[in-house]
């Protein structure tokens, strides 16, 4: 079946409008009482609202509201228990907080902290955060972060020191993954980059390049990886920048930055997933092809979120959001869906909301940005039927 998408319309947003689409999906598990209710969402105006195509031919409404504005390339995004957001900027090295208060201007955001030990050149930076399954009582925080020399994941408390507890990660000026999120398995894993013209540190099992690592809260080999002794989890990546499973307790990844292809993969153990032997789809049976990938052109996308049985997936180049429908045997349902195409420039970061929304950053400020007077922005996007991605 072929599934055509619209082009996303510019929108405007009020303070109204953020609070109406907040007090219909408020942060945090609905109610006892409104538990398995359809869901109540404002009525998108002619300005305020995408059209797309569902999975069964006719069009699904996207209500899109902007949640915050003027931040600096933000990057990860993981959620408090309060239903509030952290947020790391890439180049300022700081963590905000976003949320769950609002103001004037949308939700409020305040600084966190600033981490002196990050290093921000290139795609190098703040990365990747992570909340700690046991947050409640911990109070600790994980990030991907550039040094100097290398990149690593560290762990703090908020307004407490950084300690690095996985070192030696390749760094370089353009490939350094920063993919980091805990699995359903509650080990934690992360995203690397290649970081060579060549390709040779994804192929290499030694290297901790090109790889989705995955490791304990110590930074330690977890139990059940494909060696004892490895953190190494899936190898042959290019850029992995988003991870996210499903309630199958499946995989996704992006892949991003190749020559040719822009990739979304479905991640097994011990999988090689082909770069640079392969870029895209190929023959090799020795190496695993892509669940879908684009021309680099129209992706490069970074962030992956999951919401029911759909899959998204924020692109860069592309300046959209790909929405792919997944059937329960991981077969993609029709085309994918497009959102946002055009109308907020660059887009990384994209993540599931406690409220069952989709928030997705800019990424306008950096050198190959062109940014607006509101960049960059935080958006939130909803879903007006009851399928895929409904709030």
């Amino acid at each position: 079946m072929i599934v055509r998408s619209r082009r996303a319309r510019a929108v405007s947003v009020t303070l109204a409008a953020v609070l109406g689409l907040a007090s219909a999906c408020s942060f945090g598990p609905p109610d006892p009482d409104q538990q398995g209710a359809p869901p109540n969402l404002p009525k998108p105006s002619a300005d305020a609202s995408d059209e797309a195509q569902s999975p069964s031919g006719g069009s699904q409404e996207v209500a899109v509201t902007v949640l915050a504005k003027g931040l600096d390339v933000p990057w990860g995004m993981a959620f408090l228990p309060d239903g509030s957001a952290l947020v790391t900027e890439r180049d300022t090295a700081r963590i905000l907080k976003v949320g769950p208060e609002s103001d004037a201007e949308g939700l409020t955001v305040t600084e966190a902290q600033r981490l002196a030990d990050v290093r921000a050149t290139g795609d190098g930076g703040l990365l990747g955060i992570a909340i700690s399954p046991k947050y409640e009582t911990d109070k600790t925080v994980y990030v991907y972060y550039s040094t100097a020399k290398d990149n690593r994941v560290g762990k703090l408390v908020l307004g407490g020191k950084l300690t690095p507890i996985l070192t030696g990660i390749p760094r370089s000026t353009g490939v350094n993954g920063g993919a980091l999120a805990f699995g359903p398995d509650g080990q934690l894993y992360a995203g690397t980059g290649d970081g060579t013209p060549t390709g040779t540190q994804a192929q290499n099992p030694k290297s901790l390049g090109g790889k989705i690592l995955r490791m304990t809260t110590a930074g330690k080999p977890a139990p059940g990886n494909p060696a004892k002794d490895s953190l190494v989890w899936s190898s042959g990546h290019h850029n992995v920048q988003g991870l996210a499973w499903d309630k199958t307790k499946r995989l996704y990844a992006s892949d991003s930055g190749q020559k040719k292809s822009g990739e979304l993969n479905v991640i097994a153990k011990g999988k090689n997933y082909g770069w640079p032997k392969a870029d895209g789809p190929g023959s090799d049976t020795k190496l695993t092809n892509p669940m879908f990938s684009w021309p680099v052109k129209d992706s490069d996308c970074s962030g992956v979120a999951v919401l029911e049985q759909m899959v998204a997936t924020a692109c860069l180049q592309g300046k959209r959001v790909y929405l792919l429908n997944v059937t329960e045997n991981g077969t993609v349902l029709g085309t994918p869906q497009e959102a946002l195409v055009g109308e907020y420039g660059r887009l990384r970061s994209i993540v599931a909301a406690p409220d069952g929304s989709l928030w997705a950053g800019t990424s306008n400020q950096e050198q190959a940005g062109t940014p607006g007077p509101d960049d960059d922005r935080i958006v939130r996007l909803v879903f007006s039927d009851g399928g895929a991605g409904r709030s």
